[in-house]
C-alpha cells in the first residue's frame, strides 16, 4: 500500500492573510446595526436592506456583503441573489441586536472605530515596543479616553461586550457559598457585579471604578432588579486602597500592566481580603504550552497597541505572582471561549 505523503499547502497561509477581510465584513455590519435592524424586521431582501441602509454600491456588492455573512453564518438566506430573504442567525439575534441586553456588539463597535486601525502599525509596535493608539504621542492612553465622555462610553461598552459570556459562567460557576461580598475592581458598567447578585440572592456586590464611569454604570444597574444589592462606588487603584470583600475580582485589569503593576494591585487586592477570601482575574489566560490559547496570545499583542507595556499570561505566571504576594492556594476554572478565572485564596 503506497504511504501518503503530506503535501504543503497554502490554505492557513491565505486565510489567516487575507483574515481582516471575514472582519471587517462583520464589523461594517454591526456598525450598520445590520443585525439590530433584522431582529426588528424578522426578514428582508437584498434590496430593503440596501436601501434602509442607505447603501450605494451596486446590488452585485450587496449580495457580496450579505451572502458573505451568510456563509459565515451571521445570517440565515433562503433564495438567491434578486429573490434571497435574509434574516439573522441564532447566534448574532441573541448577541448583536443592540435592543436586547445579551448584546456584546460594544466590543466589535470599538474593534471598528479604535483598534482596526491602531492595530495597522503592529510592526511599529514591535520595533518600538510603544503603544499605537490615542498615546502613540506619550499620552496616557486611559486618561485621554476618560477625558472624552463619547470615547468612555464605547470602551466601557466594549469591556461589557468582550467579557459577557465570561461574567455568565463565572457567576454560574464559582462557588459563592462562603461569601457575603463581592467588590469588583475597574468594574466598568458593573455587569460582573449584575451577573453576580442575578444568580446569587445573598451576594452584596460594588462596581468599583473612576469617578466618570459611575453614571455609565448606575444607568446599568438603574435598568435591572437588582440595585438593592449592586452598587457604585469611586477610586483610583493607584492612589487608594481596595474596598474590604470577600471576594475581590477584576475583569481585564491585570493585563494593562507591567509585571510589577499586576504585583501591586494582587497586593491591593490581598489586603482587602480576610482569611479564606478569594481573589478573582477574568482573563483570557494563555496555556503554559503557550499554543492553544491564540487568542490570548492575540490579546497579548493587542496589549502592545494599547499599553506599550502590559501583557497577558499564562496560570504559571499567575500563581508565581500570587506566591510572592502570599496566597495560600490558587486554581483555574474555565469559563467561556478563550476566558478563565485565576483565583487565589487568602
Amino acid at each position: 500500500m503506497e504511504q501518503q505523503i503530506n503535501q504543503p499547502t497554502p490554505e492557513n497561509i491565505m486565510q489567516t492573510g487575507t483574515g481582516y477581510w471575514s472582519s471587517k465584513i462583520l464589523l461594517a455590519a454591526v456598525n450598520f446595526q445590520l443585525f439590530t435592524m433584522l431582529a426588528e424586521q424578522k426578514a428582508m431582501t437584498a434590496k430593503e436592506i440596501k436601501s434602509q441602509l442607505g447603501l450605494n454600491s451596486s446590488d452585485r456588492n450587496v449580495y457580496d456583503f450579505l451572502d458573505t455573512l451568510a456563509g459565515f453564518g451571521f445570517l440565515k438566506r433562503d433564495g438567491l441573489l434578486e429573490t434571497a430573504v435574509y434574516s439573522n442567525g441564532l447566534d448574532t439575534d441573541f448577541f448583536l441586536d443592540k435592543k436586547k441586553p445579551t448584546y456584546i456588539g460594544g466590543m466589535l463597535e470599538m474593534l471598528n472605530n479604535r483598534l482596526y486601525g491602531f492595530w495597522g502599525n503592529l510592526e511599529e509596535g514591535l520595533r518600538t515596543g510603544l503603544p499605537q493608539n490615542e498615546a502613540k504621542n506619550g499620552k496616557n492612553i486611559f486618561e485621554t479616553l476618560y477625558a472624552d465622555a463619547d470615547k468612555l462610553k464605547e470602551f466601557i461598552h466594549a469591556m461589557s461586550g468582550v467579557q459577557m459570556g465570561a461574567f455568565m459562567a463565572f457567576a454560574q460557576k464559582f462557588d459563592f457559598s462562603n461569601s457575603k461580598t463581592l467588590v469588583d475592581i475597574g468594574g466598568s458598567a458593573g455587569l460582573l457585579s449584575l451577573m453576580v447578585a442575578k444568580h446569587h440572592a445573598h451576594m452584596d456586590c460594588t462596581s468599583w471604578d473612576l469617578p466618570p464611569v459611575g453614571p455609565i454604570a448606575n444607568e446599568s444597574i438603574g435598568q435591572s432588579p437588582f440595585q438593592d444589592r449592586v452598587r457604585t462606588a469611586d477610586g483610583d487603584f493607584f492612589a487608594h486602597p481596595f474596598p474590604k470583600a470577600d471576594i475581590v475580582s477584576m475583569g481585564n485589569i491585570l493585563h494593562d500592566w507591567d509585571e510589577d503593576t499586576k504585583l501591586m494591585l494582587m497586593q491591593k487586592a490581598y489586603d482587602a481580603l480576610p482569611s479564606g477570601g478569594s481573589f478573582v482575574a477574568i482573563e483570557s489566560v494563555i496555556d503554559g504550552d503557550r499554543k492553544d490559547n491564540v487568542f490570548g496570545m492575540m490579546m497579548s499583542v493587542n496589549m502592545l497597541i494599547e499599553t506599550g507595556t502590559g501583557f497577558d499570561y499564562t496560570f504559571n505566571d499567575f500563581n508565581s505572582w500570587a506566591k510572592t504576594v502570599g496566597f495560600k492556594s490558587t486554581s483555574l476554572l474555565p469559563l467561556a471561549g478563550p476566558t478563565s478565572a485565576a483565583i487565589a485564596y487568602k
